[in-house]
């Protein structure tokens, strides 16, 4: 008979009893605590570490290749690798705990908005029946609005005691020519609307006041999918091999949504049942599993989604917490991979709009998302960049969260920017490039990527940057903090292989843009402008970006930050109604180019795994 261990995390001191054989990482997340799983729980990334300060477990080969002998010796395994086979306590360092803050960009580059919101209400005297009149109360309403609507279950439901409630005076909430809700009295001025951005890695929300337009709240926080993976292959895997997989993630992302909507509702003072309208936008992935819907099929050949038109629903159908009879809208989708995120950014930014010349939107993540627009055309493709931006993947990688290097300068030593102001624990993504990009400036880097020894080192580097290099298994890691700077008591490095995975995502963005280009017929250096959205590109620092390659090597004016496209254009079509039939002219008419059947995209991915040479900044 399989026995139960007690399992005590630290230092939360909280337990929890599982039967022998148990994950560590499933016996974590029974006790709340949600430790950080990048690469999917598949052994790899080792960002699950852990240490067991009291029992023992068995290690297994990818522990010994992931964490090293000392560590192990130590006492260090693998969440995702170790199982429970007696009674534990063990130890979630910080910086394998899942962060629910982390730096965000929850602005956006938007203007005016007009306001032609989708659900309105509108107020009316209804005449009371008589011996003489006895028509339905339903028709009697109808008639106040005007006719030729037509009565919801829920209004029809609310409708008897609305009208004797407040002497035959109602509100009508309506979508089109559907009433879907009746109030008693003038309720015309509660009616609120949410716009909301998708993420992989981020969510942001924002409350806005549907009779003037006004915005009354944003939140923002991390997607709780990150500790199922950091990617949206990884999520589909769950989704695909665990059986209740999809249910354990659209539940992770709906319960998020649910506690911004209390959020943004118990900040501004008003109720819930007073939002009457949510406008979602995110990828292909995050949608499909937002409404609960299976992803397979984006994960196989040829990927495929399961919807391109926007999707409508009741809030009661998604277990929003918003009016139940409110309504609900997804954003269309283009293909594949690339979503309804890329659609609201097309209409925020009215890319399909511009005639200056060749413009570039690009929105640097995990997926990233490459939009051209050219004489009234539009191509678009997703590249598999990876987790690499997030800081996963990355020896001494980070979420940008507190402790983390965000930004690096290389002179006569190592400057940095840490975020909090705390001691460093390890680098994000903004803070790697920076860190590449002046090592490839100081001749500290190749342009194949390695670190050099001293003997092939420019002459007159100075001894502090010297001092820096560090010969590990006949290659050389570059010292950011030593163990006494940081907050973690180890060493802070950029490792040669860091350098290789920083290559791999800057190639996929970077073969990206030239195959659109290519598709196009158009030449880089005739880029009217790069338009860099999302959260990670708008901290990106631009002529950074242009010294590892990412970008075309054009003048660093023409690249511009847009913010937030995917909320600005979730709240465009929040406000207007008019913008979903903008949304769908956009799906209609942008080619979507799979990168995985192009025969180019090999050829072309090889060639921007080389960084650029120094030519590139003239």
């Amino acid at each position: 008979m399989t026995r139960e261990c007690k399992v005590t995390f630290e230092p939360s001191g909280r337990s929890v009893f599982v039967l022998e054989g148990t994950i560590l990482l499933e016996a974590a997340a029974r006790a709340g605590q949600i430790i950080e799983t990048p690469c999917g729980g598949a052994g790899k990334c080792g960002k699950c570490m852990v240490r067991v300060t009291s029992g023992a477990c068995d290690s297994c080969d990818e522990e010994h290749t992931v964490l090293g002998a000392d560590r192990i010796r130590r006492g260090y395994r693998l969440a995702c690798r170790c199982r429970v086979k007696r009674d534990l306590v063990v130890e979630i360092p910080e910086t394998s705990l899942f962060q629910s803050s982390q730096k965000i960009l929850a602005t956006d580059a938007g203007g005016h908005l007009d306001v032609r919101p989708a659900v309105r209400k509108q107020c009316v005297r209804v005449t009371p029946p008589t011996r003489e009149d006895v028509r339905s109360d339903s028709e009697r309403l109808n008639e106040a609005l005007g006719g030729g609507l037509r009565i919801g279950i829920h209004a029809l439901q609310a409708l008897p005691l609305a009208l004797r409630q407040h002497d035959f005076t109602v509100t009508a909430a309506r979508v089109g020519d559907h009433v879907i809700d009746v109030e008693p009295g003038d309720t015309t001025g509660r009616c609120y609307g949410l716009a909301f951005d998708i993420g992989s890695t981020t969510l942001v929300g924002t409350l806005i006041n549907l009779c003037d337009g006004r915005e009354l709240g944003v939140v923002s926080r991390v997607n709780p999918q990150t500790a199922f993976g950091d990617d949206v292959v990884s999520r589909i895997r769950r989704c695909r091999d665990e059986a209740d997989g999809l249910e354990r993630l659209h539940m992770a992302i709906r319960d998020a949504v649910n506690d911004m909507i209390d959020d943004l509702a118990k900040r501004a003072g008003i109720a819930t049942d007073d939002i009457w309208e949510a406008v979602l936008a995110g990828n292909s992935t995050m949608q499909e599993i937002l409404c609960n819907i299976h992803p397979f099929a984006l994960g196989e050949i040829p990927f495929v989604p399961v919807f391109r038109e926007r999707v409508r629903m009741r809030a009661s159908d998604l277990g929003l917490r918003i009016h139940p009879a409110g309504e609900v809208s997804v954003f269309p989708q283009i293909g594949g991979f690339v979503g309804g995120d890329t659609v609201a950014g097309i209409i925020a930014t009215r890319l399909n709009d511009m005639r200056e010349g060749p413009v570039l939107l690009v929105d640097v993540g995990t997926n990233g998302e490459i939009v051209l627009a050219h004489e009234g055309r539009m191509v678009a493709t997703s590249v598999a960049a990876g987790p690499a931006f997030e800081g996963a993947r990355i020896i001494n990688g980070m979420r940008a969260t507190t402790g983390a290097i965000e930004k690096v300068v290389i002179d006569g030593d190592v400057e940095m920017n840490v975020i909090g102001n705390a001691k460093p624990a390890g680098i994000c993504g903004t803070g790697l490039i920076d860190a590449v990009a002046y090592l490839l400036r100081r001749g500290i880097v190749d342009e194949t990527g390695r670190i050099l020894g001293p003997d092939e080192l420019p002459a007159g580097l100075p001894d502090a940057l010297l001092r820096r290099l560090v010969a590990r298994n006949d290659q050389y890691d570059f010292l950011l903090a030593g163990p006494d700077e940081t907050g973690t008591n180890e060493a802070v490095y950029l490792h040669q292989r860091d350098i290789r995975e920083l290559q791999l995502a800057n190639a996929a963005i970077r073969a990206g843009i030239m195959i659109l280009l290519r598709h196009a017929g158009v030449e880089a250096s005739a880029l009217h402008a790069i338009l860099l959205a999302g959260g990670f590109g708008n901290f990106i620092r631009r002529n950074n970006a242009r010294r590892i390659g990412m970008l075309p090597p054009i003048d660093t004016a023409r690249i511009r930050f847009v913010g937030n496209t995917s909320s600005l254009g979730a709240k465009r079509a929040l406000l207007a109604a008019d913008e979903w039939t903008r949304a769908e002219q956009v799906v209609r008419e942008t080619r979507h180019v799979d990168l995985s059947l192009d025969p180019e995209f090999q050829e072309e991915f090889s060639m921007a795994m080389m960084f650029p040479g120094p030519e590139v900044e003239s």
